[in-house]
């Protein structure tokens, strides 16, 4: 059962190789040996309708109607949908915990990944020089390789532009460098010393957490030259870590290789707190301005201060969260109380 795919024809991934998301799912694909075409976003070899919303990573189901001249069916985005979505759809090699109150961890730890780990990311590729300019040359050419000099500058000085713009929007200031910095170390720390003993956060297999944060790392760790620096010379185990999950194809896998949630690698324990003490004070924070009207959201984050505007999409995850944590049975919810207490993940519970 654990190889088996259910024959529902190919999927088709369309991303790019600077985006994080797109990797992360790229990998989870190639771990789940489902098959799959990978395409480049916005190349000349894009076919595909136009998603929801303009984000990547795409993925395109084949037209389940055989009468039908259209050669899509669905066209989906959004990552955390995308995985939970192909949990229903193929079986074998899950990357979902059987247990609800592990794989609600499991949840955290991707959320985590994609919504907090993601700040580093952007912050280290649009705040120093040498990752600015290595990103302006190099992302534009990812969907053209026969951009001429002149495209390439415009292209160049229109994404730098577009992007320090937006750094402020995702936290990236002078304010919170502190902060956001001190949580990479802190992670890569965490990750180096979970890989002297195991090589994911539950057991001997990925979950999604796992995922996620390997989706931010393919970038922090091995593109932008001043986080890979930071990286190579204080975790080197992550960067091989990284390079390995990017194709789990090859690894044997049990459901025998989960940990219990009750018995979770002191590293992993770590990351909670580190999530505890970082991501739950923002997405508590964030919901709270929403929710209020205010136009700054301003939280303490291992006692300083950070500041960033509100972002809805944000809210919507806390609120899956706790959906998910509401939906645990009482005896599974107080499990997770209990791996939680003192670890400053608490709070996006109560």
């Amino acid at each position: 059962m654990n190889d088996r795919i259910s024959p529902k024809g190919q999927l088709v991934l369309a991303g790019q190789y600077g985006s994080p998301y797109t990797l992360k799912m790229r990998a989870v694909l190639r771990y789940r040996r489902i098959p799959f075409q990978w395409m480049l976003r916005d190349s000349k070899w894009d076919d595909l309708p136009t998603p929801p919303v303009p984000i990547i990573p795409v993925i395109a189901y084949p037209n389940a109607d055989p009468t039908s001249e259209d050669k899509y069916g669905d066209i989906t985005v959004d990552s955390s949908p995308q995985i939970m979505r192909l949990e229903t759809e193929y079986e074998g090699r899950s990357v979902v915990p059987p247990d609800p109150a592990l794989a609600l961890i499991d949840w955290l730890i991707e959320d985590y990944g994609d919504e907090w780990t993601t700040k580093a990311m952007y912050h280290y590729r649009w705040a120093y020089e040498a990752d600015i300019d290595k990103a302006g040359k190099l992302l534009p050419l990812s969907s053209n390789l026969q951009m001429g000099s002149d495209q390439a500058q415009q292209s160049y000085e229109y994404i730098v532009d577009r992007q320090i713009g937006r750094r402020e929007l995702v936290g990236s200031t002078e304010l919170n460098q502190p902060i956001i910095e001190g949580s990479y170390v802190r992670l890569l720390d965490i990750l180096q010393e979970l890989t002297s003993s195991q090589d994911f956060f539950l057991g001997n297999r990925p979950g999604r957490g796992d995922f996620g944060i390997y989706g931010q790392l393919t970038q922090l760790v091995q593109w932008d030259p001043t986080s890979a620096a930071v990286a190579v010379d204080r975790a080197p185990k992550v960067s091989n870590w990284v390079s390995r999950v990017d194709d789990l194809s090859w690894l044997p896998v049990d459901e025998a290789d989960w940990c219990s949630l009750e018995d979770l690698p002191a590293a992993t324990r770590k990351l909670l707190s580190e999530i505890g003490a970082t991501y739950a004070p923002f997405m508590v924070a964030n919901a709270q301005a929403l929710m209020s009207g205010a136009d700054e959201v301003v939280c303490e984050i291992n006692g300083d201060t950070y500041r960033q505007g509100p972002f809805a999409y944000q809210a919507k995850c806390l609120h899956w969260l706790r959906e998910q944590y509401v939906d645990l049975s009482d005896a599974d919810r107080e499990r997770v109380d209990s791996v939680l207490d003192r670890t400053g993940c608490e709070q996006l519970f109560t």
